[in-house]
């Protein structure tokens, strides 16, 4: 596996990386124990160095998961967790936002403890919080990093406007948003500010949640504890209107005799060499397959003609039910 420096800090990862979450939580019931532990060691077999998990994944047995699977190769690898939400101590249930700087604190050592390392790679603010100055949330982070806690600090979903102001009070190592050929709006103001400032991307969803795979069509059923029942992008009708994305993945799939997710994943690595995606999957041939993607050579007319084409498709559908859009690029 190939290895990417997120933008201009030291922090060398592998060029794909493994998001954790859908083991635990967001796509249906969990996935066995064992079994996750399992996909997450063979990952770390087959070159890939960071993984992705947050304490709201579960909440907490996704960080647990991570921790217990990664304990015995913890000097091989790179794990990234977020705070910032806040959650309700009877439920567990996210109950709004919470960057202060002493919740801040608190999970760190909480997520410490349940990830069995005396310090995290890469810690970010999971969403910004518009009632505490990202000033004071940075420097929290700050006297992490200063106290040997945590080693970066990073930023998810966040607006330039945010990112800059962070930057300025501790250097933002890498930018977690979702970015695809599904989802392009970080072209705009996003992806030219973290080249101005140096700063990696980690693209989450690379496969549109999925999407992109394939796998799914207008009359696909989601399991009832599935987050897609709630996204529109996912209605049977946006559906069927947002297939003609995966027909293009599919005509350059079959000229490069590789799959859909492969020119999904080979596209978004080859638009800068400071971006690292992270698909999740459950499945071991989904991980082969993913990271496979590494290895898929498009050329410069392949991509002008791929971008240009998934251009001309208009994705119908928001990526987020409204009450979480309103949490996005602030």
């Amino acid at each position: 596996m190939q290895k990417r420096k997120l933008g201009k800090s030291n922090l060398e990862v592998s060029a794909i990386g493994l998001g954790c979450m859908g083991m635990s939580f967001g796509y249906g019931p969990a996935g066995d124990k064992q079994e996750m532990i399992s996909v997450i060691r063979a990952a770390v077999e087959r070159g890939v160095t960071f993984f992705d998990t947050a304490e709201v994944y579960g909440p907490f047995t996704n960080e647990e998961l991570v921790g217990e699977a990664l304990a015995p190769l913890r000097e091989q690898v790179v794990i990234a967790t977020k705070f910032g939400f806040k959650l309700d101590p009877n439920t567990g249930k996210q109950a709004g936002l919470d960057s202060r700087p002493e919740q801040i604190k608190r999970v760190a050592e909480a997520s410490l403890k349940r990830l069995r390392t005396d310090v995290i790679d890469l810690f970010y603010q999971h969403r910004v919080d518009s009632s505490v100055p990202i000033e004071e949330t940075a420097g929290a982070v700050k006297e992490l990093i200063q106290q040997g806690k945590v080693k970066h600090f990073g930023l998810s979903e966040a607006g330039v406007q945010t990112i800059r102001r962070a930057h300025k009070v501790q250097p933002v190592t890498a930018l977690q948003s979702e970015y695809s050929l599904f989802w392009r709006e970080p072209e705009a103001e996003v992806i030219p500010t973290l080249e101005e400032l140096g700063i990696g991307f980690v693209p989450f969803s690379p496969l549109g949640k999925g999407f992109l795979t394939g796998k799914i069509s207008d009359d696909t059923k989601f399991d009832k504890g599935d987050f897609r029942n709630i996204v529109p992008r996912f209605t049977p009708e946006n559906r069927k209107a947002n297939q003609a994305l995966v027909d293009l993945l599919g005509r350059f799939a079959g000229q490069k005799k590789v799959t859909p997710a492969q020119i999904a994943l080979a596209w978004l690595l080859a638009q800068k060499p400071w971006i690292v995606p992270i698909p999740g999957t459950t499945k071991l041939h989904r991980l082969e397959e993913n990271i496979a993607a590494a290895n898929v050579q498009l050329s410069p007319e392949d991509l002008r003609e791929l971008g240009i084409a998934a251009s001309k498709i208009p994705i119908q559908g928001a990526r987020y039910p409204e009450e979480l859009q309103k949490l996005v690029g602030r």
